[in-house]
Formats: structure tokens, C-alpha cells, sequence
């Protein structure tokens, strides 16, 4: 255990250290590519922790839901009070194993990515969150080259945030910052069902 005076050194040579990373790094004059990933839960919760974030600091924010239904969720209800800043779509029309018509998934995702073009292309967002949009691409109802075109061509002030498990490497690539939730433990495996308030 180090002493007082051992840690107090420590923390200032840590300090200095953050101080001079803030000095070196350079400030972009372009919006983020963010991937929210993998197998554990927390993927969109953290995007509507972010939504909240920019709309705090009064920014616009546009959501395209990619494979949620209209099922009534507890993000949706509260976010209803932002109308003037958050342009909410939901396009999908449910789990991909509800709808069992891999024609009707595809024209569904075509249609939410062009909603997604025209908005992330119109200068008009600060933010906006592809919910799902890696579900659509394990599945092939998109072609990468086609969202990643979507995506370099989106107006210098917009960031997006794509979420959903297997991120495709591609994605991964062209992203500034990726965060990959890992599964440790779901109460689904004992057979709890999902709760009102945490998982809807």
C-alpha cells in the first residue's frame, strides 16, 4: 500500500500526464462513427444515454429504429416530451423471427435506410442513433458497402451511433470509437422474463 506522500505524486504525474494528452489531441470538424456491439445488453440503453446527453446540451437528435416494433417501451414514453428535438422513427416491424418473411425484413430495412440517408445527409442533426442496423446487416437485408456510403456521405455536424450484436468488420473499420458489451450473466438463462422499466 503506498504511502500519502507516494500517492499524492502518483495522482500529479497522472495529471500532468491528462494534461498534456488534452493539449496533443485534435479537436475533429466532423461528426463521430460510433458502433455500439456485441452479445451482452446495454447496446441501445447506452445510445438512449446519449440521446439524453445531447438533447441536455439542447442538440437535435433523429432515431431510426431498424427492427423494434411498436411495442411500447419505457425510452419511447419518456422521450415523447422532446418532440421539438428528437425525430423518432420506428421502422422495423418487430423481431426478425416474428415476421418470417425475409422479402417484407429486407423492403423494411431498405426503407429505414433511406429515412437514415436523408436525415443523416440534411444538416439538420447534431445526433442521430441507427438503432439495430447490425441486426439487418448479419442478416444480409442490407449490403455494407451501401450503409457505409450512407454514413461517409452524412453532413460534417452529424455523429451516428449504430448499435447491435456482430458490428460487421467493415463497420468496425470505418468507426472512431467502438464499445463491444460483453455477456457475463442474463437472468433470461434462469428463465426471468424481461422487466418493465429495465429491459423495456
Amino acid at each position: 500500500m503506498p504511502t500519502d506522500e507516494e500517492h499524492v505524486a502518483h495522482m500529479k504525474q497522472l495529471q500532468a500526464e491528462q494534461r498534456q494528452q488534452s493539449l496533443d489531441s485534435k479537436k475533429l470538424e466532423r461528426g463521430l462513427v460510433l458502433v455500439h456491439t456485441g452479445d451482452g445488453k446495454g447496446k441501445s440503453s447506452s445510445a438512449f444515454g446519449v440521446i439524453a446527453r445531447a438533447l441536455g446540451w439542447g442538440h437535435q437528435v433523429g432515431l431510426v429504429q431498424y427492427i423494434k416494433g411498436t411495442w411500447k417501451t419505457g425510452e419511447h414514453n419518456f422521450f415523447k416530451q422532446f418532440n421539438e428535438s428528437l425525430r423518432w422513427h420506428t421502422m422495423g416491424e418487430g423481431f426478425t423471427w416474428d415476421t418470417q418473411d425475409r422479402q417484407r425484413d429486407i423492403a423494411a430495412a431498405k426503407a429505414a435506410l433511406q429515412v437514415s440517408a436523408e436525415m443523416l445527409s440534411s444538416g439538420d442533426f447534431d445526433l442521430i442513433v441507427l438503432d439495430e442496423i447490425n441486426i439487418v446487416l448479419r442478416y444480409d437485408y442490407l449490403a455494407i458497402e451501401d450503409v457505409l456510403a450512407v454514413l461517409a456521405a452524412r453532413h460534417q455536424r452529424t455523429s451516428v451511433i449504430l448499435t447491435g450484436r456482430d458490428a460487421k468488420p467493415e463497420l468496425i473499420e470505418a468507426a472512431d470509437l467502438v464499445t463491444e458489451m460483453k455477456e457475463i450473466k442474463h437472468p433470461y438463462q434462469r428463465g426471468i422474463t424481461a422487466r418493465q422499466g429495465i429491459d423495456f
